[in-house]
């Protein structure tokens, strides 16, 4: 099993991780503004995940953001609109303005299914359209210890999308969701953490949204701690993106002062950051508008 705080030179401190994030917290006032509220606004991929999602559900929520700069063209759009894979034609279909097509791939949320299934649907994901696919860390390979087997399983994905992507002139982005809330411990995260970037993903994920615990500053904070040190180490550039729970527009901007702190400004981009929301859209908006929009 790599040792992989030793080789990046990492180690999560608790105390001092404390104190930034109550700092962090006592200054959201401060950074509150049009400005950062519709930065983040640009940074959501825009989340529809449900057991009754259809055709028609999903066809609805891309003409709102086709339609969204009409009423409010001041704003920029959202990044992208995340989806299953089997939606990925009808967003492609419906799309009529500039935002990427996301899905949750590989056996969303529990990744727990034999490898041939997972190629096979981010295959024909990305071949209906996706351009970015998230996937889920191999929880029963990691939890086990098998640190190898769970890196694999990210080559492999990285792999199979960049073939269809390849053969399709263009490229597809990798995001690798760690679930944090199962992992438990600061040095789980990091381990998780160190292991997607150097498996190919191009970015790390908190969570699915499916479990107990999703996002956290604290799992955030580790994160990004260990993007930084990939950087350094590196010189390549891992996105982040928190998922799951983030509801209200002072969620959004802890998660944006937390990249801020600790990876700076280069990172606050939709190349680099990006939020996994389904409610959070509205939240912003009022947040700008000062009354209660209820677009999305």
């Amino acid at each position: 099993m790599t040792d992989f705080l030793t080789k990046y030179g990492y180690a999560p401190d608790q105390e001092a991780m404390s104190r930034a994030l109550e700092l962090i917290a006592a200054n959201l006032d401060n950074i509150a503004s049009e400005h950062v509220y519709k930065e983040c606004f640009s940074m959501m991929d825009l989340t529809t995940l449900k057991t009754d999602d259809t055709p028609a559900s999903v066809t609805k929520l891309v003409s709102k953001v086709n339609l969204f700069q009409e009423s409010y063209p001041e704003w920029p759009l959202p990044a992208s609109i995340c989806v299953y894979p089997n939606f990925a034609a009808v967003v492609k279909d419906a799309r009529k303005c500039d935002f990427n097509i996301t899905v949750v791939s590989a056996c969303f949320p529990s990744s727990q299914s034999f490898l041939e299934v997972k190629l096979k649907e981010c295959e024909m994901a990305v071949a209906q359209g996706a351009d970015e696919v998230d996937i889920v860390l191999a929880l029963n390979a990691f939890l086990a210890g098998d640190y190898e087997a769970a890196a694999e399983e990210i080559r492999q994905v990285r792999k199979c999308i960049d073939a269809v992507a390849e053969a399709q002139g263009r490229t597809v982005h990798l995001k690798v969701i760690l679930e944090t809330g199962l992992l438990r411990t600061p040095e789980a995260i990091a381990n998780a953490s160190f292991l997607a970037m150097e498996a190919g993903a191009d970015f790390i994920k908190t969570s699915t949204g499916k479990v107990d615990v999703n996002a956290t500053p604290a799992s955030a904070y580790v994160m990004c701690e260990c993007i930084a040190k990939y950087y350094e180490k590196t010189g390549k550039k891992i996105g982040f993106k928190p998922a799951g729970g983030i509801s209200l527009a002072a969620d959004a901007l802890s998660y944006y002062s937390i990249v801020s702190t600790i990876l700076g400004k280069e990172w606050l981009n939709k190349e680099l950051f990006r939020f996994g929301v389904s409610r959070v859209a509205n939240s912003l908006l009022s947040a700008v508008e000062q009354k209660t929009v209820s677009f999305f």
